[in-house]
């Protein structure tokens, strides 16, 4: 394929991709584990969110019958019921293996006033009341499942709250009269803030926490020609002590989504919880990107005279190339020549702990451009070794290579004797000063891990493992 430096950067920047945890029988591309910790950090901001719902609540008005000796039969209205305060506090997120999470509260409290009003025949009496809503528990269980497009899914099931005790206090000058059956008007809305707050729950399940986990991306982009696949293989998996996410991870063209010919290793998650959530990304992600390249044609590149920077010394011409095949310039007086290389098979990476490497083994041919065409005058074959760092900031790994020496061997000539030593210079020469810093600016735009929307990771570590990458974060929530 055609030109150049474009084309030479995609090589590069697939080496990179194809050189840039219990067993998990799924075998996914990337995983991730949200720790005892980070289900804590979840747990208290469920119960800041709770709270802030409970202070919405709308309380229904509630009315009722009494009777009292001497005085005979009414009836009461409470109305215009709000929430003034509200303590959660003892909030708790476990996991509940093969099924999901389970969400508690304890020792809470609710403080409530409004107005009331009786009526005995004619008599009409009113004032304004106030009610602690004391040792409030809640609990309910998160079914976690996925859709369709591999994104995670939440229900909410087997809601229960109950109120240790209600105590009532009501103002007026008879309000007497409604502390003799104030019994009657506790357990009664007892029972209503019990109901409405399951219903709450199920209704903020529903709407908030479940688009919330749909903002998990099921695909990245990384660059104009591939992304990356981050859809769940399966439901989210909850074990003793972590919830378990298996994704994909795999890089595809960004026209067309096919499958590579490549399985992933199996990897294991290891058993760490200091942070709260970790990530293992398998040498299968990044070696996905080589065999898409590949297969696209992008690991191919063509550099002719008019890529040379205009102070070389060196051409790409016959007259030039009379100090690499002296014959050549005999043979094809003043003609341009094109060097088009390809990589002989895609480029997988090495992990070994604490180093990523690549070893890519090219094949150039070299052509003269005369009058009649392109008339192919040598083969060469090239290596090197490929080596990188890498980078974990808040939301996504960046890349830089290091430069490694090419090293060039003639495979064919037609022109009789060669002096590889010089091509190889200049191969070396145009790729370290072109094509290395034109990759590295692309790298620093990042590799971008799956996060839910206003995810920020902080105290990170990253550490090179046989065949993956292990990363580990705190995570902090940033409320718009």
């Amino acid at each position: 394929m055609g030109v150049s430096a474009g084309s030479l950067q995609s090589l590069l920047l697939a080496a990179l991709l194809t050189c840039t945890p219990g067993a998990l029988a799924a075998s996914p591309g990337l995983a991730a584990r949200i720790t005892d910790k980070g289900l804590e950090y979840a747990a208290k901001e469920g119960l800041e969110a709770l709270q802030s719902k409970l202070y919405k609540l709308m309380l229904p008005d509630f009315t009722g019958d009494f009777k009292i000796k001497y005085i005979g039969k009414g009836n009461y209205e409470f109305r215009s019921l709000q929430i003034h305060s509200c303590e959660l506090r003892g909030s708790s997120l476990k996991p509940l293996p093969g099924q999901g999470l389970a969400f508690s509260v304890s020792n809470s409290n609710i403080r409530v006033q409004g107005r009331w009003k009786a009526r005995k025949s004619f008599v009409r009496l009113q004032g304004s009341f106030d009610l602690q809503v004391k040792g409030i528990s809640i609990s309910f269980n998160l079914l976690l499942g996925s859709d369709s497009s591999g994104r995670p899914t939440v229900t909410a099931s087997s809601c229960s709250s109950h109120i240790r005790d209600v105590d009532v206090h009501v103002s007026g000058d008879v309000s007497w009269l409604l502390n003799l059956f104030h019994n009657q008007i506790e357990s009664k809305f007892r029972r209503v803030l019990e109901s409405k707050i399951c219903e709450l729950i199920q209704k903020s399940v529903t709407s908030d926490l479940q688009p919330y986990l749909q903002t998990l991306p099921v695909s990245a982009k990384i660059d104009s020609f591939i992304s990356i696949d981050y859809s769940l293989m399966e439901a989210p998996r909850a074990t003793s002590q972590s919830l378990d996410l298996m994704l994909k991870g795999e890089i595809f063209h960004r026209d067309h989504h096919s499958r590579v010919a490549l399985l992933p290793p199996v990897m294991n998650l290891p058993e760490e919880h200091s942070r709260m959530i970790y990530f293992t990304i398998s040498n299968y992600v990044f070696n996905t990107a080589s065999l898409v390249y590949q297969k696209a044609g992008y690991l191919t590149f063509s550099i002719t005279d008019d890529l040379i920077p205009p102070d070389s010394n060196i051409r790409l011409t016959t007259k030039s190339f009379r100090s690499f095949a002296p014959r050549l310039g005999r043979l094809y007086p003043n003609m341009n020549l094109e060097l088009q290389g390809a990589v002989a098979s895609a480029p997988l990476l090495n992990f070994s702990p604490g180093n990523l490497s690549l070893s890519p083994e090219i094949e150039i041919d070299g052509f003269v451009l005369s009058n009649t065409g392109r008339v192919p005058v040598f083969k060469l074959g090239a290596a090197t070794n490929i080596s990188a760092t890498l980078t974990f900031n808040t939301n996504k790994i960046t890349a830089s290579l290091k430069p490694e020496q090419i090293h060039v061997e003639l495979k064919e000539s037609k022109v009789g004797a060669f002096n590889v030593e010089l091509l190889e210079a200049l191969l070396n020469y145009y790729i370290l000063n072109n094509i290395y810093p034109k990759v590295n600016e692309v790298l620093a735009n990042g590799f971008p891990l799956p996060l839910l929307s206003h995810i920020q990771l902080y105290d990170l570590i990253l550490q090179i493992r046989k065949e993956f990458l292990f990363l580990g974060a705190n995570v902090q929530y940033m409320s718009v």
